[in-house]
């Protein structure tokens, strides 16, 4: 996998460092020239000194090569640019932006960016889940990080058509909700509630089992 960040700051820094311990080939863009040297020689991460809303710049970060881009700087405007310069390149399977101001939220999401980040869910940790983990719909991280709310869609055909019951409780995960699929309206399942493909549920795991449970229903 190989992931373009742009913005080198606390977030997009500690994103870059946690992901290239898991072997991820990553590029940082650097619009400030000494946090660009300051960052190459502090760090083995390779860092373009440059502007992440220029066309020129994205090419030499190869991002024609990306398999994932996050503009994940402090300001909303060269986010937006950058993720918009981004939906031009198919190859992409997910672009994901900080999003400062809440207000912009909705700008953000008519441009089809994939995902969006409020300040106050953009710790490495978080970011680094929503790259390595993409068939989860969605993550919240819950008390210490020692257990974690997945939204996922059922797409495991051998527990489609199953009652809930039959999957749920266990010692590790519980199903806590399932959503309508025309209304998408979240309601607590009964023991009955028959699981659909596609549909989206929620559910309460342990940090510690999320790919097993991720595999049991994707």
């Amino acid at each position: 996998m190989y992931v373009i960040i742009v913005g080198a700051g606390r977030v997009g820094l500690n994103l870059a460092l946690s992901l290239s311990s898991s072997n991820i080939d990553v590029t940082l863009i650097e619009i400030d020239e000494k946090t660009s040297t300051e960052v190459a020689e502090e760090t083995n991460l390779l860092v373009i000194n440059g502007n992440g809303t220029d066309t020129k710049i994205l090419q030499d970060a190869n991002i024609s090569e990306a398999d994932v881009f996050v503009a994940a700087t402090g300001d909303d405007q060269p986010n937006f640019l950058a993720s918009a310069l981004a939906k031009e390149y198919t190859n992409l399977k997910k672009i994901i932006s900080r999003v400062n101001d809440q207000s912009h939220e909705e700008t953000f999401k008519e441009l089809g960016i994939d995902s969006t980040v409020s300040p106050e869910l953009t710790a490495a940790g978080y970011l680094e889940k929503i790259i390595t983990r993409p068939k989860i719909a969605d993550l919240i991280v819950l008390g210490k990080g020692s257990t974690e709310i997945l939204d996922l869609k059922v797409e495991n055909k051998k527990i489609v058509g199953k009652q809930v019951s039959e999957i749920s409780p266990t010692d590790n995960f519980i199903i806590c909700a399932v959503y309508d699929f025309n209304t998408s309206e979240l309601s607590i399942p009964q023991r009955d509630t028959v699981l659909e493909y596609g549909q989206k549920i929620s559910v309460l795991v342990k940090a510690d089992h999320v790919s097993e449970v991720t595999k049991l229903f994707v």
